[in-house]
């Protein structure tokens, strides 16, 4: 059984997208979503440096135009399960049918130039809590009026809130590490992002998805496109629950992982995670030369028809 698995925020590298452009039909495509996100993409990921790409209106739309230019060079009808990653789980629900690429890449560019305003409305960040007990780092979390913004599960939870309670945030036996982000994401911090979202999926075209997703929200598979935009909708203020994806992975007995451009992210999650007998072969789809090794991946595990 085999999953595909589109990243999220803070994955992306300068330069990434440049070796794929060389393949027939990408830079037009990335022309064409350019205009439905309302930024341009080849030069986001050709020529940005770490600074313009670290965008939050930016960023989005760039790793979900990523991910499905190159997730459309695999053989995807043997694909059985995608999920994604916060803003990647726009990517997977592309991937599964839900919502047509267009509409994705739009709707992440939507949903990043309105979380990059929600930032702006107060002092907010995120940091990464890295080992320790997982009740006591979120009750610390809890206790200190932030939110466990991101439950990654392999030791790390991510907490976000007021940046004076975030600095003053110490659970123990951990390590607390500032993230360099915009603000609060996955938090009530995010309500008016959230709000401009569901003021627009009404309209949105949805089918359901034609192979298994996983939704952020709580690791289970969404089969229902309707509710499945809803979901993508309360995420931008609810948890992103990545530790109930991958225990979804396992009690699936999914045996192989590729994990979409910018790939390493959500593979090393996995690796950590996800070890021992039964361990998922994992590959990282970084470049077009990663491809034939991928295309192998799906021939001798993937199911789905």
């Amino acid at each position: 059984m085999l999953a595909v698995l589109s990243p999220g925020q803070g994955s992306q590298k300068p330069g990434f997208l440049a070796p794929w452009l060389a393949l027939p039909g990408a830079e037009s495509r990335l022309r064409w979503w350019s205009v439905a996100a309302g930024v341009d993409l080849i030069h986001l990921g050709t020529e940005a440096d770490a600074e313009e790409i670290k965008d939050t209106a930016r960023t989005q739309p760039l790793l979900v135009a990523a991910a499905l230019l190159a997730a459309a060079h695999l053989p995807m009808t043997g694909v059985d399960l995608v999920a994604g990653h916060s803003v990647g789980e726009l990517g997977a629900a592309a991937l599964a049918g839900v919502l047509t690429p267009e509409s994705a890449v739009t709707l992440a560019g939507l949903r990043g130039r309105e979380m990059a305003a929600a930032c702006a409305l107060e002092p907010t960040g995120m940091s990464a809590v890295l080992g320790g007990d997982a009740d006591t780092v979120v009750a610390a979390i809890e206790e200190a009026k932030l939110y466990p913004a991101n439950r990654n599960g392999a030791g790390q939870i991510v907490a976000a809130g007021a940046l004076d309670a975030l600095a003053q945030l110490a659970p123990d036996g951990a390590r607390v590490r500032p993230l360099p982000v915009a603000g609060a994401f996955h938090t009530p911090y995010m309500s008016p992002a959230e709000a401009a979202l569901a003021a627009v999926a009404d309209g949105v075209t949805t089918s359901d998805p034609a192979r298994t997703l996983l939704s952020n929200l709580d690791g289970t598979a969404v089969g229902d496109g309707r509710e499945m935009l809803g979901r993508l909708v309360r995420q931008v203020t609810a948890p992103v629950r990545w530790d109930l994806c991958m225990r979804t992975l396992r009690d699936l007995g999914v045996t192989a992982i590729i994990e979409l451009p910018p790939a390493g992210t959500l593979a090393g999650l996995v690796k950590r995670e996800l070890k021992g007998d039964g361990a998922p072969e994992i590959l990282t789809l970084n470049t077009p030369d990663d491809l034939p090794a991928a295309r192998d991946l799906v021939a001798r595990h993937g199911t789905a028809q």
